[in-house]
């Protein structure tokens, strides 16, 4: 058993560690279920959950979460949309997101998906200074995705 003030108090009974504990006004709490014997602590178990809670908030807000912005295409897009297009995916990478580029075809528009390919391919290489390509362009029903990184800074 340990003491509130990290003292050594030997191996004892469940009765004294609790007659011990409630002297101090604290409570026993068993910290090594596993040990043998198992060991107990003396401490303000109020005061420890609440240090526990602030060092796990602490440790989800240094977590970053991941998120994945979608630009939406046609094959037969024109160039200015496709430059509008590609600028809203440099800030979706600037803010550290992932983006997902589609494309999307209707009715005939399927017969030529190498249109969608190029387009793809056209969209990754405009941004290849900042961004590289995480998953291949690939046909998922009437659309073909493809999902682009930001590059790791040097």
């Amino acid at each position: 058993m340990v003491s509130d003030v990290n003292e050594q108090l030997g191996v004892m009974s469940l009765r004294s560690a609790r007659q011990i504990a409630e002297e101090r006004h604290m409570d026993l709490v068993e910290v090594a279920p596993n040990g043998k014997p198992p060991v107990c602590r003396i401490m303000n178990y109020g005061k420890f959950r609440y240090e526990q809670q602030k060092r796990d908030k602490e440790a989800k807000k240094k977590q970053k979460v991941l998120i994945l912005k979608e630009v939406k295409l046609r094959p037969n897009i024109e160039d200015h949309d496709f430059y509008v297009k590609m600028k809203a995916a440099q800030r979706f990478l600037g803010e550290g997101s992932k983006v997902k580029v589609t494309i999307m075809f209707r009715g005939r528009e399927m017969s030529h998906p190498e249109l969608g390919r190029d387009l793809l391919i056209r969209f990754a290489d405009e941004l290849k200074e900042t961004a590289h390509v995480e998953k291949e362009p690939k046909i998922e029903g009437r659309n073909m995705t493809m999902v682009i990184a930001a590059s790791k800074a040097k």
